[in-house]
């Protein structure tokens, strides 16, 4: 037990002494001089001097968040739901759709039989937007003609039709809009009755441009609570019918009262309802359903016109559009009328456009 004791004791003292060589005294001595070159001086801090920093001014850039940007994923118009909402200091826009559809058939030695045939169908779409504050300006240019050539026939017309919308509005809140405009439709070219005529002349003409061209013009509200949904009720709404070719200006063509009459005037209510359906990725659907009263003649015979388009996405510029278009108006004719387009082609949007929101909800384009 001695022993261990003094051992530890011996172990200890050697130690101590140790420390005290002149090699760590020397390890010491570079440690404080490290110490006192990178330490702060205390008394240096009594004795302070600032320094003017020069500076040049330059313009403030303020950053704020915007919900209209370029965007080639999803190709969408501007509604007032997102218009009236958006936080970009621009005050007009613009968005431009334009497509070039084919189809086509040929035959050689086919067992079946067949005409050879090619079609062609273009249509524009172009929105010119302004907004102010609570007040907003929208401006929508349609356009579509289209043509068949088929073996051993002359060309005919496959679609043909001129629409051009205004509508003014004011944010009264609540996704609720004063609403005020006018539509006009018309077509570009004569129309014929191929059944009855299948190598028409000028004179075999049916319709033609302003012949009929409608008018309506309306004050009311509008509902845009999303980008997929409206609602645009206008209880005053004049409806003008014009017939502008004296062949065509007979007694219930058109609706027209009496032979020569050039322009039939209506007053009643109408209503609007535009329904975007996302089917799936680069698939959608759209709906719009239009309805007019007549309050002076048989208000309760409702003018009824409907407008479905299928899109179908493959990708930036190829796409398939597939169109419907009903109409019921009991002083034209007291029948249902139909129209059916199909076509793949190309398409090129510019503009403006929306990008695609969190919820995948996709965007619809305002409509009288």
């Amino acid at each position: 037990m001695f022993r261990t004791f003094a051992f530890v004791f011996l172990f200890s003292a050697l130690s101590v002494a140790a420390q005290q060589t002149p090699h760590r005294k020397t390890i010491d001595s570079l440690s404080r001089q490290q110490w006192d070159s990178a330490g702060v001086d205390l008394d240096s801090l009594a004795d302070l001097k600032l320094v003017r920093i020069p500076y040049k001014p330059a313009d403030t850039i303020m950053i704020r968040k915007a919900v209209i940007v370029p965007d080639a994923s999803e190709s969408v118009p501007i509604t007032p739901y997102m218009l009236m909402k958006s936080e970009v200091e621009k005050r007009w826009f613009f968005f431009g759709q334009n497509s070039l559809l084919f189809n086509q058939s040929a035959f050689s030695n086919w067992y079946a039989g067949g005409n050879n045939n090619f079609g062609v169908l273009g249509k524009v779409n172009y929105n010119i937007a302004y907004k102010n504050r609570r007040h907003f300006l929208d401006n929508n240019i349609q356009m579509g003609y289209g043509l068949v050539s088929s073996t051993g026939q002359s060309p005919r017309k496959t679609d043909d039709y001129i629409n051009i919308l205004t509508n003014y509005g004011y944010d009264l809140g609540r996704d609720v809009y004063l609403s005020t405009g006018y539509q006009f439709r018309t077509q570009f070219q004569p129309g014929y009755d191929y059944a009855l005529t299948p190598n028409p002349v000028y004179e075999d003409r049916i319709s033609k441009f302003m012949a009929p061209g409608y008018l309506n013009v309306g004050i009311g509200l509008s509902y845009n609570p999303s980008e997929n949904f409206q609602v645009i009720f206008r209880p005053a709404t004049g409806k003008f019918t014009f017939v502008l070719d004296e062949k065509l200006q007979k007694k219930g063509r058109f609706g027209l009262e009496r032979d020569g009459q050039s322009v039939r005037t209506e007053i009643g209510a109408m209503a609007n309802v535009l329904y975007k359906l996302k089917i799936m990725d680069n698939m959608s659907y759209t709906n719009q359903l239009t309805l007019f009263s007549n309050y002076a003649n048989h208000p309760e015979r409702v003018d009824i016109m409907y407008n479905g388009v299928l899109d179908i996405k493959f990708n930036k510029f190829i796409s398939t559009i597939v169109t419907i278009d009903l109409m019921y108006d009991h002083d034209q004719m007291q029948a249902l009328q139909l129209k059916q387009t199909l076509g793949v082609g190309f398409s090129y949007d510019l503009g403006f456009q929306l990008k695609e929101r969190p919820d995948k909800k996709k965007l619809i384009k305002p409509f009288l």
